[in-house]
């Protein structure tokens, strides 16, 4: 089976600005735990307090990338995944660059002139972690990069595509023709709820994406958020795991599989109307050290194997054991190798 190119994500470029923070520092700047956020104009001196901070460490993130580098490592093929988003053309935007092309993802940044590379801040206090993304450049993507030959070239090698619902805020437009180009051409399309502010605020291009998701990933609280938008009347993850897995499909080569993660408690799988739960590697507490990219490393995981045509229960393996190995250090990082059969 040829690997090269076969994974293709598109997404939010973001440096992580990652810092363990006391709770008043979160009070200081309205930010809850354990959520994901777009940082508001009083969001914007947290990113120069948290560089000042002794420990602080810039790491290259933002959802997707972090997938598709997880999904590379897993893989240990160079150049088995690639990579669309938009950067500045700074020094922060060079250091992304160096740090995926180093990580054997192939990128094909669209570089802003008039927008710094993307800024995340994660908030760390007592392993859980808060995301603030303060976009910039990311949110200055263009279809027009896309249709550039040698860009176009990438959605035509690839095989598998991976877009977190983050990216529905930048360029719709572009998540559908990439979306279109899977269901007709027999290909398979991933994509993550996100955030429950996505499933909230756009909810719209949401839904005009949906029918062409073969695979929908997403965590419990997401899960909720969305059945509540769409009015469904129940918070059993199970429940809407399987609902999400029966709304209407653009094409029929592909059944939607729906892949909920509840932190500690057993992953959820719907397909064909009935759902499967896998336990998670637990981990002593001890050993946490941010939860950071646990999501982001799950989906990885999971597409390493998938894009082998593995079964289903080797995807969650992988993913499980992925999201394990990046909670036990700081931010989504792994060791060189590794150590998973």
């Amino acid at each position: 089976m040829a690997f090269e190119g076969i994974l293709l994500g598109m997404g939010n470029p973001l440096l992580d600005i990652s810092a363990v923070v006391e709770e008043d520092f979160l009070q200081k700047y309205d930010v809850k735990l354990n959520n994901a956020i777009l940082a508001e104009e009083k969001h914007l001196p947290m990113y120069e307090e948290m560089a000042n901070k002794s420990n602080v460490e810039y790491i290259a993130g933002g959802a997707t990338q972090n997938s598709i580098k997880v999904a590379q490592w897993m893989l240990q093929i160079p150049g088995s995944t690639s990579y669309i988003g938009c950067i500045g053309k700074d020094k922060f935007g060079e250091e992304m660059k160096k740090e995926c092309t180093q990580a054997g993802v192939k990128v094909h940044y669209y570089e802003d002139e008039t927008a710094p590379t993307g800024t995340c801040a994660v908030c760390v206090v007592g392993g859980e972690r808060s995301l603030i993304a303060n976009l910039s450049a990311a949110n200055c993507y263009k279809s027009e990069h896309l249709k550039r030959p040698e860009n176009w070239a990438l959605v035509e090698k690839a095989k598998y595509f991976y877009i977190a619902g983050f990216f529905l805020t930048v360029s719709p437009e572009t998540i559908q023709l990439v979306a279109e180009h899977a269901a007709a051409n027999n290909k398979v399309f991933t994509m993550n709820l996100s955030a429950p502010f996505i499933c909230e605020f756009f909810k719209d291009v949401q839904v005009k994406v949906l029918p062409y998701v073969d695979y929908v990933f997403g965590n419990e609280t997401e899960a909720r958020t969305f059945s509540k938008v769409h009015g469904w009347n129940t918070d059993n993850v199970e429940e809407i795991a399987i609902k999400i897995s029966q709304l209407p499909k653009a094409s029929g080569t592909h059944k939607r599989i729906t892949v909920i993660t509840q932190g500690a408690d057993p992953v959820v799988i719907a397909e064909d109307g009935k759902v499967k739960l896998f336990p998670v590697i637990l981990l002593p507490k001890e050993k946490l050290v941010d939860t950071n990219g646990a999501g982001d490393a799950f989906v990885g995981g999971f597409l390493s194997q998938l894009v082998q045509e593995k079964p289903i229960e080797d995807c969650v393996k992988a993913a499980t054991y992925a999201a394990n190995v990046i909670i036990q250090r700081s931010g989504c990082t792994y060791p060189e190798k590794p150590d998973f059969c």
